[in-house]
């Protein structure tokens, strides 16, 4: 990959977030249009300089750089990138749209009580309502899917947020090009959010990022995480309480951790969710089928009656 010298101006505001790595910052364009921008930065020293640029930034500005041409309203858009080597550190520049806040930080300012299904007014000037985040979500995922890309690592941090109420899909460092039976590095997506399949070490398709949107599906009626393990184990646990331990001949075969029936109740507990409506249910439930096979694709869900609704 090409990556030459910015042909954006701008000037850094704050910083507003670190990794191992380096330090995002908001930033203005320079100019007659005076965009806000994101500005991430990263500083490779001497000994990783040797080996190029790590791999997971090299998929993100890939990625982002393909899909940027589509210009999708619910996918973040990149603007820029650059590398610069001097003194044998590389200086890894991208530039991208900024968004005001993540869906985490959204949630945080939500009413004690929950959110409604109608409005829900925040203490920006943004107004969504479940229906419309999960609606934009699905289509972000839809998009991705379309193109086989695997986002790997959604989770309420990595879904941003407008003022406009523009929901938009970020961070693509553990995303990848999907392929049929292609090797797929088990450690992937946050614990939290992290589908059986990828949990039990077997082998994963698009469906993974499904799972991690029914996960937050249910974050936005509890305005906390569904399932909340401390190992993988544990997780699992936590799932099954939930959607009901599977028929042991649904375990997946390629998987070095063996069925234990007593990991959990054998029927679903809806009960541990908020009262959701029948639609809201059978949308929840069908993102979460242990299953990866059949469980609903991003575009099946865009057509679910929860959708429909005015």
């Amino acid at each position: 990959m090409d990556v030459g010298a910015s042909a954006l101006c701008y000037e850094l505001l704050a910083e507003v977030g670190e990794g191992a790595y380096g330090k995002v910052y908001k930033a203005r364009e320079v100019g007659e249009k005076g965009r806000l921008l994101a500005v991430k930065k990263f500083n490779i020293q001497a000994a990783s300089c040797d080996s190029g640029i790590p791999p997971f930034m090299l998929r993100e500005v890939a990625l982002l750089g393909k899909m940027k041409y589509f210009n999708h309203p619910n996918v973040v858009k990149l603007l820029d990138a650059s590398a610069i080597v001097q003194d044998r550190v590389l200086d890894l520049t991208v530039v991208l749209e900024y968004i005001d806040q993540d869906l985490s930080a959204y949630l945080s300012k939500a009413s004690a009580t929950g959110l409604t299904r109608d409005n829900i007014k925040m203490l920006c000037s943004c107004v969504c309502c479940i229906q419309d985040v999960m609606l934009q979500l699905m289509q972000g995922l839809d998009f991705l899917h379309s193109n086989m890309v695997l986002h790997r690592d959604l989770k309420p941090e990595n879904i941003l947020i407008s003022s406009r109420g523009e929901v938009k899909i970020a961070d693509f460092g553990l995303a990848r090009i999907y392929t049929f039976n292609m090797a797929l590095t088990p450690g992937v997506v946050t614990l939290w959010y992290r589908a059986p399949e990828v949990l039990l070490n077997s082998v994963y398709m698009l469906s993974v990022d499904v799972w991690s949107a029914g996960c937050i599906f249910a974050e936005l009626f509890l305005l906390r995480p569904l399932f909340r393990g401390l190992t993988e184990v544990q997780q699992l646990q936590k799932i099954f309480e939930v959607i009901g331990l599977p028929n042991e001949d649904e375990w997946p075969q390629d998987s070095p951790i063996s069925y234990t029936p007593s990991w959990g109740p054998q029927s679903p507990s809806p009960e541990l969710l908020p009262k959701l409506s029948l639609d809201e249910s059978d949308l929840l439930f069908k993102c979460l089928t242990f299953t990866p096979g059949r469980r609903i694709s991003a575009a099946k869900a865009l057509a679910h009656p929860f959708f429909m609704k005015n």
